[in-house]
């Protein structure tokens, strides 16, 4: 990593737009490298990792150094979290700046408050300290801090797990089966799969193995009528499209085109038939009315805070306001209710979301049952059993990053009675 003036001006600039949290910090960079076209690809890889390791660890250099301008932040994010002998930042910095890089680099290595270790917002501590005792929060939080593995989905459709592992090895990717999914790989390092032919072909697809665990809950069959409610860029769309063997009919809702137009060629490479992308103009478009009772299966990733994936957008805790999310779990009971009406007599809803709350997870759940009373809940335990995944849960679906190796995810399996 190189520490030169230009990639300090460049991070300094960098960490200063996505520090105004006006949108999502992959977003922020995005624009930024647009804008700035001679960055080398060394000098890009630099910035970003400053950007994140600033918003990953942004409570801890402000404990360090309180009040910190945009500089001295991203010195200390050098100096403190990514490795910067103070020797080589003797051109950048000051001699008061460099006593005081000095004076943080010891006082990271002393006892910190537990939200300082946690890294968390105030009102989020509040909430997950309702939830976890302070070994478990830790525990929980120190996942959370470390970045997330690239996790591939093999499309079966195309290719075996076995036969994906093997030409990966042969170009020199090193990657291993995960331990829950049976179709998920894990890459280490960060080479660039989008560029490789398995990819290209459509034969492999970026997808953490949480997400590929809640399409087998789903359990879509051949030939049913399945519907995934909040479809998005389409991730888990082409999972439940190969698990169903390109037959049957898939849906594929969404109500934002731009979303929907991502899963437009993700959908091309995948050689899957059975899919057919709608945008609606929200959860109770009157096109559903035709599709209601008739579902065999629907999925409800439902729009929600994101907490569960701070391992790949740290961004997200410090964007976050408990009046978001609030408003969150009236819109996701309002979500919720309207997908349940499509599931026909005996079919199956999975109510899914990434975040670490119970206000968006059970409770919307425990609302929805004591208002649903043809409903019932499956335990998501019994439902991996049947799938031959071996993975303990009790009634809900709860996987963790320092648990499972996985985003933070919840998942509830319903099934309407017959």
């Amino acid at each position: 990593m190189r520490f030169s003036r230009s990639v300090f001006e460049a991070s300094c600039e960098a960490v200063a737009g996505a520090l105004r949290f006006e949108g999502p910090a992959d977003a922020v960079l995005s624009a930024y490298f647009r804008s700035h076209p001679k960055l080398g690809q060394q000098e890009r890889s630099t910035v970003a990792e400053t950007v994140y390791a600033v918003l990953r660890r942004k409570r801890l250099l402000e404990h360090l150094i309180p009040a910190a301008s945009i500089r001295e932040a991203v010195l200390a994010g050098w100096a403190v979290l990514l490795g910067a002998n103070l020797r080589e930042l003797e051109d950048l910095a000051s001699p008061s700046e460099l006593r005081s890089l000095a004076d943080a680099k010891r006082a990271a290595h002393s006892p910190l408050p537990l939200e300082v270790e946690c890294e968390m917002p105030d009102w989020l501590m509040h909430r997950l300290r309702e939830r976890f005792d302070e070994a478990s929060l830790r525990e929980l939080c120190e996942g959370l801090l470390r970045p997330a593995p690239l996790d591939l989905r093999v499309n079966l459709v195309k290719i075996t797990r076995k036969e994906a592992l093997a030409r990966l090895s042969a170009d020199g990717i090193a990657a291993r089966p995960t331990p829950y999914s049976p179709v998920g790989l894990r890459i280490d390092g960060k080479p660039s799969i989008n560029r490789h032919a398995l990819f290209e072909q459509g034969a492999l697809e970026v997808q953490d193995e949480g997400s590929q665990l809640l399409c087998y809950l789903v359990a879509p069959r051949r030939g049913e009528m399945v519907a995934d409610f909040c479809a998005g860029a389409g991730g888990k769309t082409l999972a439940l499209g190969m698990l169903m063997r390109s037959s049957g009919r898939l849906y594929a809702f969404d109500v934002s085109q731009a979303r929907l137009g991502k899963l437009k060629p993700r959908l091309a490479r995948s050689g899957l038939s059975n899919v057919h992308p709608q945008r609606l103009e929200n959860e109770h478009d009157v096109r559903l009315g035709r599709l209601r009772g008739k579902m065999d299966r629907v999925l409800v990733d439902a729009p929600c805070s994101g907490l569960g994936t701070l391992r790949r957008n740290p961004d997200l805790k410090w964007r976050q306001t408990p009046q978001a999310v609030e408003e969150m779990a009236l819109k996701q009971r309002s979500i919720l209710a309207s997908a349940a009406r499509l599931v026909k007599p005996g079919g199956r809803l999975v109510y899914a979301t990434c975040s670490l709350l119970a206000e968006e997870n059970s409770r919307v759940v425990e609302d929805f049952l004591a208002a649903q009373p043809e409903w019932a809940i499956v335990p998501a335990g019994e439902a991996l059993q049947q799938e031959r995944i071996p993975l303990s849960m009790g009634h809900y679906l709860e996987l963790w990053p320092h648990r499972h190796g996985t985003d933070g995810f919840f998942a509830a399996v319903l099934q309407r009675k017959g």
